[in-house]
C-alpha cells in the first residue's frame, strides 16, 4: 500500500511567530520528517510523504505536532491518497506525468 499524505502545520498564534515568519516552526517539522527516514518531498506550500500505512503517516502527523506543541494555536491541512499495491507513488507519479508532456513535446 501507498499512503501519499500532502500536509501544511504552522503556528498562527503569536507566542510561536517571528512577525508574520513561521519557517523556523516549520523547520522542526521538516527536521523530524527527515530524521524519521519516511520518503518525502517539501514544496512551498506543506510537504508530502509517503509511508506503506496509514498508521505510519497519521504517526508522522503527530510528530509533526509534536515540534510546536507549546504555540497556543496551530493550523493545518491534510491530503491522502491511499492506494493498494503499490508504492514509490512520491516519484512515480511525476515520472507518470513528465513522461507524458515529453511526448506532446515531441510531436
Amino acid at each position: 500500500m501507498s499512503v501519499l499524505l500532502e500536509f501544511s502545520m504552522f503556528p498562527t498564534s503569536s507566542n510561536c511567530r517571528d512577525g508574520d515568519s513561521v519557517s523556523a516552526q516549520v523547520s522542526k517539522i521538516v527536521d523530524v520528517i527527515d530524521k524519521s527516514g519516511v520518503a518525502y518531498q517539501l514544496t512551498p506550500m506543506g510537504t508530502v510523504i509517503e509511508t506503506d500505512t496509514m498508521k505510519e503517516a497519521l504517526a508522522i502527523i503527530e510528530l509533526a505536532y509534536e515540534q510546536i506543541n507549546g504555540c497556543d494555536r496551530v493550523y493545518s491541512s491534510l491530503k491522502f491518497d491511499i492506494r493498494k499495491n503499490t508504492k514509490n507513488r512520491l516519484k512515480t507519479k511525476i515520472a507518470s506525468v513528465e513522461k507524458v508532456l515529453n511526448r506532446k513535446v515531441n510531436h
